[in-house]
């Protein structure tokens, strides 16, 4: 199969799809890899590194600056982000595109997706048996801890925050972190915030997942059964709320409305990692890494929709020890005899020639969802 691995052109994207290392392997494998030139420098990457590995690099300095050569040869593009408007004419029918798509959030990506025909795995819902996602999960360790260093970062008042360290020091009490979702980003936010010397309430609806938490987390983090009056509560007293609550592949549920903001502390900060699916919080609007934040009712919004962007040596790698062995999977066999054998693999179908076959993708927009085994 020929792969094509572009240079992410989101703002404030630095991630690659693709390290030096997985091109080996796949060129082992014997499939052709084209990287477009520069799409790895920002993680530590330079072209002679893939180039050694086997990678074909291909040139897009010419006048329109677009990958167009490398969408035309590629039967599999590799990205880490959703393609981008500019890049929709460069899709065609039955090309694959493995990425990241949080397709629920966006109309527009969705038809014009289904339009085009092409075959859409997203990274975010490929699941496996026990509802864990792979391909999600390292992704969600770096945005979960990020999450405390941006919100400590704000708090302080030239940021617009209310001037709070948030391990405090000896004799004056430390900050207080309410992380709202127990999963993968909640876990990740509140051992850093706890190491950070944080006080640090994890709400989550799950009991077991609750007892669970309870057992690792040290004595300064306090697990909590989730529901509208202890948010109220917990906020008002809050110096970082991070909202981490997700259903895979859907619009994220609003769990803080814009009169419960209202009554929080004037500089306090708000972490919505779950703006990528829509977000937690009712005052939430996506920002980039380089205007992150805004002010609104005197609460500091940070809503940047690919956290793990900023720090991309570190994502990339993370990101792609996940993605590889799926990758290569759809490259040996296809797609549709990948998916045949991994249920995991298959639940990442969202759009597949022109059809949506995830659910909750369909259900957002009001759409038929398709069986995608009838597409086999």
């Amino acid at each position: 199969m020929i792969i094509g691995i572009l240079k992410e052109r989101k703002a404030g994207e630095y991630r690659v799809a693709m390290t030096p290392a997985g091109v080996e392997i796949m060129k082992h494998h014997g499939h052709t890899v084209l990287v477009e030139k520069g799409a790895g420098k920002a993680s530590g990457f330079e072209d002679d590194d893939f180039a050694r590995m086997g990678a074909e690099l291909v040139d897009t300095s010419a006048a329109s600056g677009a990958p167009e050569d490398l969408f035309k040869r590629a039967e599999m593009i590799l990205k880490v982000r959703e393609p981008q408007p500019f890049e929709y004419k460069f899709l065609r029918a039955g090309q694959i595109c493995f990425s990241f798509l949080h397709l629920a959030t966006s109309a527009e990506l969705t038809h014009s997706l289904a339009r085009i025909g092409s075959v859409n795995i997203a990274y975010e819902t490929v699941e496996k048996v026990d509802g864990s996602l792979p391909l999600l999960k390292p992704m969600s360790d770096v945005a979960g801890a990020m999450a405390v260093q941006e919100g400590a970062k704000y708090l302080e008042m030239a940021q617009g925050g209310h001037g709070v360290l948030l391990g405090g020091v000896p004799g004056v009490d430390p900050g207080l972190v309410v992380i709202i979702g127990g999963g993968t980003v909640g876990l990740s936010a509140a051992k850093t915030a706890c190491g950070w010397g944080a006080k640090v309430y994890v709400l989550d609806v799950n009991l077991e997942r609750l007892r669970y938490l309870s057992d690792i987390l040290p004595p300064s983090c306090f697990v909590v059964m989730s529901n509208p009056a202890t948010i109220r509560d917990l906020i008002t007293r809050a110096d970082i709320v991070i909202g981490a609550t997700l259903v895979p592949g859907s619009k994220c549920p609003i769990l803080i409305t814009r009169e419960m903001i209202k009554t929080m502390k004037k500089g306090t900060v708000l972490v919505d990692v779950a703006i990528d699916q829509g977000g937690n919080f009712e005052t939430s609007k996506e920002t980039t890494h380089d205007a992150p934040t805004y002010i609104m009712d005197g609460i500091v919004h940070y809503a940047v929709g690919n956290m793990p962007g900023a720090l991309p040596r570190t994502s990339t790698i993370a990101l792609t020890n996940a993605t590889l062995s799926y990758a290569l999977q759809i490259a040996d066999k296809g797609w549709q005899h990948a998916m045949k054998e991994n249920a995991e693999l298959k639940r990442g179908a969202n759009v597949v020639g022109g059809k949506v076959t995830y659910k909750a993708v369909a259900d957002a927009f009001g759409l038929e969802c398709a069986d995608v085994d009838a597409l086999l």
